[in-house]
Parts: C-alpha cells; structure tokens; sequence
C-alpha cells in the first residue's frame, strides 16, 4: 500500500480548545479514510507542526496522489475547527525517501 505523510503548522488555537484537541482532530478525520500509522508533534522554526503518516489503498499513481491530497485537506478542515493553521504538505514514500506530491 502507498505510505504518504501530511505536515501542517499549527499557528494558534481557537479559545476555549486545549491543545491536544488538534492532533486528535487531525487523527479522527484521516482515520475516516484512510489507515493512519503514526503521528507526532514536532516544532519546527519555532512553529509546532503535527505530522501523521497514512496509508492509501493501491490504485493508479495519479489517483493515489490525488486521493492523498484530497484527504489532507479535509484533515486541515477538520483541524482548523479547533486551531489556526499554516502550511499545509503532502509526501509520498518512494523508495526510501519522501517527496512532494
């Protein structure tokens, strides 16, 4: 199965949210759709920024990229009832490396 990776900036939470309401938004949507492997919280610059890994089901390669973008964005609707967002990206594993889909 195709292992992709999303990575989003947190810039703030909305009032009244405590911070762990946003992995766990971000977790429960992808999880609507898709296998999620792992996740984790890292600060990078200064900014946090959640990662989750997930798998797609196998199909053709556009379709796969494109199903992980679209589920990416609705992990960032999701995540954006609770919290400010940044940037918002998607990888591919390939061959041992991630790149930009």
């Amino acid at each position: 199965m195709p292992s992709f990776q999303t990575k989003l900036k947190i810039t703030g939470l909305k009032p009244g949210n405590p911070p762990e309401s946003v992995m766990a938004a971000a977790v429960e949507a992808m999880e609507t759709r898709h296998h999620v492997e792992s996740n984790q919280l890292d600060i990078v610059g200064g900014v946090p920024q959640i990662s989750l890994r997930f798998l797609v089901e196998p199909r053709d390669y556009p379709g796969e990229n494109s199903e992980a973008r679209a589920s990416a964005a609705m992990m960032r609707d999701a995540v954006e009832r609770v919290a400010l967002t940044g940037n918002l990206y998607v990888l591919r594993r390939m061959r041992g490396k991630w790149s930009p889909v």
